[in-house]
């Protein structure tokens, strides 16, 4: 298809070498600077070997028949890694000093034992593989100088163990040497035609060279080397014309040897030599035949088999491909695989429902890919049963797969689809007839309970024993089968009947039969198979199956042969049947899409109209809901006006209250100055009458004059005083009258904003409430905003509630608080009169002692010295110590001191009234700040217009 199949990127620098595994499906890609491992399937990277610059990798390659890497590096470091597990196994020591060289090249015998390293030398060093260790060091001529390549000749009778070595070397000529007797044999190109390249055969019969200037040259190596196709040791066995020959054939092998070591060919010789070549004539078909692809034996394959009972299963697929010689061809492949999906395998996950997506896939198109290769494969019902070992086993490479089942088909399967749809019965017929010459009496019972060959032999055809048998069982199985002609397949069924004999004869109901042929039994697998090989060899030949059988015959390269070994008639008309089921399961399946589809309409259509029954039903709830709103609304405005009247009232009752408290409070301390005045006046008519009294006593002393002249003096005094008291009790007067206006006016403005906050209230709420009302006419999915809102006002409502409880408590403690204050005011005015009274009396008792005293003295001065020189120096003494006496008709005598006490009481008074007014204006504010509060956020939580 001339298309890149894959793109493996990962190395930095130019790739050196290339080894692939001989499993085909890992490769290992070598660079200077890194080693890769690559899985073929899939083309991805698996591992990386790094090394330092320093070093570098000088060729990483897998060894023949073993799972082991090597690695040389450029520092002449040998390492051996496990393929599974990538742990190092062991490493080759340096060689000896005194032949130290750097590896360039490397070449492995086909055995993987021995390893022969070369470089810039002309030294080759031979390493042991198992030993681990140099065995030898082979010195080539002394015209080489360096070696550039190294391949081992391969020998079909050597079993691996290469004994010929391909040496090219720096003058471009390519000899062969034997490694074991480090002679000598040939070797290819000159100096003139120098040999730039060369590769050997895989089976080692031609040496393919290009040379220098440009040509490219074929060498057979039988005409190179008389050594070449020596016959094997064992094809002297079949010669029996008697002792006589036998003693010449080893007469011959010994001389061959002797003589070859001592010179050149006698003419005795030449005799020999070609009844020699007239044995190798003899079996030159015969080898022929034998041969395989790889390299490999068919003879050497079975003896191999027959010693050890199985191959080696690293090697089991590499060998199953030489046998079945597979022609690999990817286009013819790749053609069938494009086609797609056949439609008869379409739905194979539900008739053989796999875990693995993987398997199932690879065995749905390689079922395709033989279904578009013959139409009876698509119309064959254990087709997967026959494949689906297969499929598991080359799951990784769907065309190998594809051709193992091919291949099978074609040669092991051979008249099986002659009688379709029924079972081969010609093939069953030959089984039972070998059954019947091997084992009467087991044929006898099972016709005795009517099993027939398609019960105890087809199960075990058609599934390719995969039921009764495990899978190692069943690989050692087709080890034999694949390596043996294809009536082989028959007789191990057979044998495996007739090895089961015993359990088979205890049956008596076919049920029980049945069940024996599907299912794993207790038989043994390699009695099974050499019951079989006992078969084919004692089976005569007129009813032996090898004679009806074709031999086996594989599949040709590049396009695969047509498979038409069936009845058209039957495949075509069961392909129109099926054709025409499958056009009424289209139709069917199309008309059952229109019912869904209508189905499906139609419950959309009920669900739409559920849905609306289900919306109305919600609006039908909306509106009672918001009647139940606008009840609970019409409730909550009856509350509000309830609410506002007993606000009012309490507000009325508050000033009243408040108004009642501030007039008796007035009253009350117009009662006190009132008493206040009357006491002064009956003290002063007191201290009057005292005076007069005193006056009296004194006048007799006094001259008239003086007399008259005091009198005026104490009248003028006395008007001086009272005048100035007036004065005081006036403006003190007047004070009180502008501080009860200023409350008043501070009562009547918190009334005013009272009245105000609560008229924006009731606006803002009959505003929300007409809102409301204009906004009911909008949709249903607005119902929960208006409830929000709601239960906003009613919230609001409820805070506004306990906002006036908590300004009314407030309010309340106030006023007590005022009239705690007026009754600590007042029973502080009272200990303040009890102290002015105390005070007065004691000042009053001391003015009268004094006076006395002075009296008595002005007694007995007048009786000394005169009346009227003592009583004026009396009254100068008096006016020194801050008393004046006045008289005043009617009354008795007072003093000043006694005067600025009083005064002074009452500016302590009015300044604790003062004060009073003063912290009632005060929670008046605070009250009104309150107030526009709560009005502030009643507004804030109202719904928006």
């Amino acid at each position: 298809s001339q298309e890149l199949v894959s793109w493996m990127r990962g190395h930095e620098s130019s790739v050196s070498s290339i080894s692939v595994h001989g499993s085909g499906k890992y490769a290992i890609t070598t660079s200077t600077d890194t080693a890769q491992l690559w899985d073929l399937d899939t083309f991805q990277r698996i591992r990386k070997l790094n090394v330092r610059q320093s070093v570098g990798i000088q060729k990483v390659f897998f060894l023949p028949l073993s799972n082991t890497i090597l690695s040389c590096f450029k520092d002449n470091s040998v390492f051996a890694w496990e393929f599974d597990t990538l742990h190092c196994k062991y490493q080759l020591s340096p060689p000896v000093e005194g032949s130290v060289l750097f590896y360039k090249v490397f070449a492995v015998t086909r055995d993987g034992r021995t390893l022969v390293a070369g470089g810039k030398s002309n030294h080759l060093h031979l390493w042991c593989l198992e030993l681990k260790q140099l065995i030898r060091i082979i010195q080539m001529p002394e015209k080489v100088r360096a070696v550039r390549h190294l391949e081992f000749l391969p020998d079909s009778f050597d079993g691996g163990s290469n004994q010929v070595l391909g040496v090219l070397s720096q003058d471009n000529i390519m000899r062969f040497i034997n490694i074991e007797t480090c002679k000598l044999l040939f070797d290819i190109g000159s100096p003139e035609e120098g040999i730039s390249t060369a590769v050997i055969s895989p089976n080692g019969r031609y040496i393919a060279s290009v040379m220098e200037n440009g040509s490219l040259n074929l060498y057979s190596v039988q005409a190179l080397t008389q050594e070449a196709n020596k016959p094997p040791p064992f094809t002297f066995r079949v010669v029996e014309d008697g002792p006589k020959y036998t003693s010449e054939a080893n007469k011959l092998i010994t001389k061959v040897t002797s003589e070859r070591s001592k010179g050149p060919w006698k003419p005795k010789q030449s005799k020999i030599q070609s009844r020699l070549l007239k044995l190798q004539a003899n079996t030159s078909l015969e080898n022929k035949e034998n041969e395989l692809p790889g390299g490999l034996n068919k003879k050497r394959l079975q003896a191999l088999l027959k010693g050890f009972g199985e191959y080696p299963a690293k090697y089991r697929m590499f060998v199953w491909r030489s046998l079945l010689q597979l022609p690999e061809n990817h286009l013819a492949f790749s053609s069938l695989i494009d086609r797609g999906i056949h439609s008869a395998f379409v739905n194979i996950q539900k008739e053989y429902p796999i875990k693995s997506g993987k398997l199932l896939r690879v065995l749905q198109r390689t079922l395709s890919a033989l279904a578009h290769w013959s139409a009876i494969f698509a119309e064959t019902p254990y087709m997967p049963l026959l494949a689906f070992p297969f499929v598991k086993l080359f799951q990784n490479n769907q065309l190998i797969c594809f051709e193992v089942v091919a291949t099978v088909v074609v040669n092991f399967c051979q008249h099986w689809f002659e009688y379709f749809p029924n079972p081969p019965i010609n093939v069953l017929g030959m089984m039972e007839n070998v059954l019947a010459h091997h084992d009467k009496e087991l044929l006898q019972h099972l016709i005795k309970y009517s099993v027939t060959s398609q019960v105890y032999a087809w199960p075990l055809l058609e599934t390719l024993l995969s039921e009764v048998l495990t899978r190692e069982e069943w690989l050692k199985a087709f080890d034999n089968i694949f390596s043996n002609h294809p009536s082989y397949f028959l007789m191990i069924v057979i044998a495996y009947v007739i090895c089961s004999r015993a359990p088979l004869l205890h049956c008596n109901q076919a049920a029980d039969f049945e069940y024996f042929f599907h299912h794993r039994n207790n038989v043994d697998i390699n009695v099974v198979i050499k019951e079989a090989y006992h078969l084919m060899e004692t089976t005569p030949l007129d009813i032996h199956p090898q004679q009806m059988l074709d031999d086996f015959t594989p599949l040709t390269k590049g396009q695969y042969p047509v498979f038409n070994k069936y009845p058209m008639f039957i495949v075509n008309y069961q392909a129109q049947k099926w054709e025409k089921i499958r056009q009424d399961e289209i139709e069917y399946l199309r008309e059952r899409q229109l019912a869904h589809e209508s189905e499906a309409k139609a419950q959309e259509q009920k669900a739409e109209d559920e849905a609306w029954y289900q919306r109305q039903k919600l609006l039908r709830e909306a509106e009672e809901q918001r009647q139940k709103i606008l009840l609970e609304e019409e409730k909550l405005a009856e509350q509000r006006q309830r609410l506002a009247v007993v606000k009012r009232e309490l507000k009325v009752k508050e000033l009243q209250l408040s108004d009642a408290s501030r007039r008796r409070f007035l009253n009350y301390q117009q009662d006190q100055l009132q008493m206040e005045l009357k006491r002064l006046n009956d003290e002063i008519a007191r201290k009057a009458s005292m005076r007069r009294q005193e006056t009296i006593a004194v006048q007799d002393a006094e001259p008239e004059s003086q007399k008259q002249l005091f009198e005026q003096h104490l009248i003028k005094d006395q008007e001086a005083v009272t005048k100035e008291m007036k004065e005081e009790v006036e403006a003190h007067r007047r004070k009180v009258d502008l501080e009860d206006q200023r409350v008043q006016r501070l009562i009547e403005i918190d009334k005013e904003d009272i009245q105000k906050a609560q008229t924006v209230a009731e606006e803002n709420l009959a505003r929300a409430e007409q809102e409301h009302t204009d906004t009911d006419w909008r949709p249903r999915h607005d119902e929960q905003d208006r409830e929000e809102c709601y239960r906003e006002i009613v919230k609001l409502l409820h805070d506004n509630r306990v906002r006036e409880a908590e300004l009314l408590k407030a309010m309340r403690e106030a006023e007590e608080k005022k009239q705690e204050d007026v009754v600590q005011n007042k029973a502080q005015l009272e200990e303040e009169q009890k102290m002015a009274a105390s005070a007065n009396g004691h000042r009053k008792q001391f003015l009268d002692d004094k006076m006395n005293d002075e009296l008595e003295l002005a007694e007995k001065l007048q009786r000394e010295d005169g009346c009227f020189e003592r009583l004026r120096n009396l009254k100068a003494r008096c006016t020194e110590r801050g008393v004046e006496v006045q008289q005043v008709p009617g009354s008795g005598n007072i003093s000043l001191n006694d005067l600025s006490t009083l005064a002074s009481s009452l500016h302590s008074k009015c300044r604790s009234r003062a004060e009073l007014a003063r912290r009632e204006r005060e929670l008046m504010a605070e009250v009104q700040r309150l107030r526009r509060r709560i009005t502030s956020r009643a507004r804030a939580r109202l719904p928006p217009a």
